[in-house]
């Protein structure tokens, strides 16, 4: 007898442009996924600035191979995760021109993910060559676009968005990040980076907006240490279990 495969889609999440925390939404609705129930793999396909294992608490842990394929890393998360950080010397600059970044991300795409049903794909920012190899090659079942609230990030996520449109990728929705500081000392809610930029982006390109993420300490903290806050209790870990349950229901529903 030969068991079924499992039917795979691929969750892609992007934005237009670097820093506005993608990497570390990945990292979070990859777990609160698994959390809520899925089957999930994390694919770091930001091959020129991997940033997955140190978010993961992976570093220095090497995929194998059998055969022609890797084997994703397993984690206490119960996300395996492939990213090229896991294959290259640390702090070593990847110089690649773009067939040889596609390449890669084939390789990470097409490992082993054994009975994964969901693959969350980091995608690096912008819209160059590994984007249009995703889009071409593995079409995601749907995108998330992360930005932060201020309009010069908010231009470059509307390029994203229009990348996936041409693509005939849906959009599954936006997310703002990095929304609102809460001074520990005195309480007070300061926006350093504007608020509500990417609700109202939503709403104008007829989109759906999946949530707020707070600009906190205690998340870049939790990240720096390999520790993500979806994987815990608390204010960040509900955050992330609300963007999963809107995530995990477009699923359902596509």
């Amino acid at each position: 007898m030969v068991a079924d495969k499992p039917r795979r889609r691929i969750i892609a999440v992007g934005s237009g442009k670097g820093g506005v925390g993608k990497s570390t939404v990945s990292a979070n609705l990859a777990i609160a996924l698994a959390r809520a129930g899925r089957k999930v793999g994390l694919v770091d396909a930001d091959i020129y600035g991997p940033s997955q294992p140190r978010l993961m608490g992976s570093e220095g842990i090497k995929p194998t191979a059998q055969g022609d394929k890797l084997i994703p890393v397993p984690n206490q998360w119960g996300v395996p995760l492939l990213s090229m950080g896991q294959l290259i010397e640390p702090d070593k600059a990847i110089a690649w021109r773009g067939p040889m970044a596609g390449n890669a991300l084939g390789q990470l795409i097409d490992a082993d993910w054994g009975d994964a049903e969901v693959l969350v794909v980091d995608l690096p920012p912008g819209t160059g060559d590994v984007q249009l190899t995703m889009l071409q090659r593995y079409k995601p079942a749907g995108a998330v676009i992360v930005s932060t609230p201020q309009d010069l990030a908010l231009i470059d996520a509307r390029r994203a968005i229009q990348l996936f449109e041409v693509g005939q990728v849906p959009v599954i929705g936006m997310i703002e990040n990095m929304a609102g500081y809460v001074c520990p000392h005195c309480g007070e809610v300061s926006d350093p980076f504007g608020t509500g930029g990417a609700e109202a982006a939503a709403r104008s390109l007829d989109l759906p907006f999946l949530g707020r993420i707070p600009l906190e300490l205690s998340i870049r903290q939790a990240s720096d240490a390999g520790t993500p806050p979806a994987a815990g209790e608390g204010p960040a870990a509900d955050v992330f279990a609300a963007l999963a349950r809107q995530v995990s229901a477009w699923l359902d529903n596509h």
